[in-house]
């Protein structure tokens, strides 16, 4: 049934225009989006504020070219899965839009773009690290565990957690203490994220046999399992003010605000595991906790900040030196 419907794509674009916009779908912007946003992060922090235009603009294609080309790639292999769930079964491939092999060609030809403009435009680690991306998504997540362990997204997170590491070594031809710290917030925050969508779509998940932790574990353990994870992010966020020193009092902030709520989210959750209104909730914040925390890296990493966060930690500092106790 699948191959049939796969086999009448050319009859189902009418225009070129259309044409254009399944292989767009095939990529899953909307997923690239909040990688491209944790790239420029890493390489603004890198940068301590100031980037090149051209490397930022450079780097953001080639990150979204292999992100495009992983999400692609998923795709392909998932086309029986995405076939049978409702919400996926529109997707280009199951839909008979885009056949396998041309799919196949075109995450192709992205990955080698995409590695050409990384080794040309800024350097070899970059290059490699966006690739190794690719490989692991697909090969790791997508192949070993999405189908096969209930740890699917834990360690296929590691894949999501790479373009922080590729905008800072794009940006510093090296990879610091301080790009792992964003890499490890990532990686954290990955399990409540996608759990909480799993609570929501836990039938789907089951009626294809992909061991997403509420379809083996059930509810009531991946709220706990969202619980733990999410007091582990709140302080590795704040790895990047102490003991590494390349965050200030202004990202501080943010991230204990951000954090906060977070908790409170996983601790609502918590209580109540089996209301989809709350894991709904949870998830929608996760997408906006992770744009504003990496706002706030951008916002403390601008040079009029840097004043502002030398000015507060000398005025800390003279607070503490006028308490007698501590003298």
């Amino acid at each position: 049934m699948q191959e049939m419907i796969v086999g009448t794509s050319a009859r189902r674009h009418q225009n070129f225009l259309e044409v254009i916009q399944s292989y767009y779908q095939l990529t899953k912007p909307r997923i690239i989006v909040l990688l491209l946003i944790t790239t420029a992060g890493g390489m603004w922090l890198a940068g301590e504020g100031q980037v090149d235009p051209l490397l930022l603009l450079v780097t953001l294609i080639g990150g979204a070219l292999a992100a495009g080309s992983a999400n692609a790639i998923n795709c392909l292999y998932d086309r029986d899965i995405d076939y049978i769930m409702e919400r996926t079964r529109h997707r280009p491939i199951p839909s008979g839009r885009i056949q396998p092999r041309d799919a196949l060609i075109f995450a192709i030809a992205l990955a080698i773009i995409s590695f050409t403009l990384f080794a040309v435009f800024a350097n070899l680690l970059a290059a490699v690290l966006a690739m190794a991306g690719i490989v692991f998504y697909v090969g790791i997540y997508t192949h070993l565990l999405k189908r096969h362990s209930v740890q699917n997204i834990v360690i296929g997170g590691a894949a999501g957690a790479i373009p922080p590491l590729v905008g800072w070594a794009a940006c510093t031809g090296t990879l610091s203490w301080a790009a792992w710290v964003l890499f490890a917030i990532i990686f954290f925050w990955t399990p409540p994220h996608f759990w909480a969508l799993a609570m929501m779509i836990g039938q789907d998940y089951a009626k294809v046999g992909v061991p997403m932790l509420p379809v083996v574990a059930g509810d009531e353990n991946t709220a706990g399992q969202i619980w733990i994870y999410t007091l582990i992010l709140v302080p590795v966020s704040g790895l990047l003010v102490y003991p590494l020193h390349v965050a200030g009092a202004v990202y501080a902030g943010i991230a204990l605000v951000l954090g906060g709520v977070f908790v409170i989210k996983a601790w609502q959750l918590l209580n109540a595991p089996s209301d989809r209104k709350i894991a709904r909730s949870l998830f929608k914040y996760s997408i906006l906790y992770l744009m504003l925390l990496w706002a706030g890296i951008a916002i403390d990493s601008l040079p009029i900040t840097h004043s502002f966060n030398q000015l507060a930690a000398e005025n800390i500092q003279s607070l503490i030196a006028a308490i007698p106790i501590l003298q």
